[in-house]
């Protein structure tokens, strides 16, 4: 069952365990980063190392430029799939979270979501685990952000 969420919001796309297959993929729609982001994630987080803030001491170093905090790139990039809301999952957590290329003020994002597997959840006989492989990419399509979001969610049928 799917449907707009009030005022606009994201949609509701409801999913039990058995419905998510393998290999489907989505795409998100993108989001440009600005000097604004960079300066107010620092605030927020109390990350204010030199890499993020100083663009003198960036000019020396191998990018060149000042660079987006890794922790904002995630939350940005996984904000972006937010807009399809399942209220039969909820996040149970994130593996192999890399970032392989650094992201700059002006870079626009989008996020690419693919089922990657399904499994059995050892601990929840009403519940399974469905792993999306989240890549979020730049404007060149270089891969900025990999991680493996782990979605606990429930089962039409319960398994013993």
């Amino acid at each position: 069952m799917s449907k707009i969420g009030s005022k606009g919001g994201p949609m509701e796309n409801e999913q039990f365990f058995e419905d998510y297959e393998v290999g489907a993929t989505r795409q998100t729609l993108g989001r440009t980063i600005t000097e604004a982001d960079i300066v107010f994630h620092a605030g927020h987080s109390g990350d204010f190392f030199p890499h993020h803030m100083d663009a003198e001491f960036c000019r020396t170093q191998p990018f060149g430029q000042r660079i987006a905090h890794g922790t904002m790139t995630f939350a940005i990039g996984i904000g972006l799939t937010a807009t399809q809301i399942n209220p039969r999952a909820m996040t149970y957590g994130y593996d192999r979270l890399r970032f392989p290329t650094p992201v700059f003020a002006g870079d626009t994002l989008r996020t690419r979501v693919r089922i990657g597997r399904r499994a059995d959840d050892p601990k929840r006989p009403g519940h399974g685990q469905v792993v999306e492989i989240c890549e979020t990419l730049n404007q060149h399509g270089r891969t900025v952000m990999y991680c493996e979001h782990i979605l606990l969610v429930e089962r039409r049928e319960v398994t013993t």
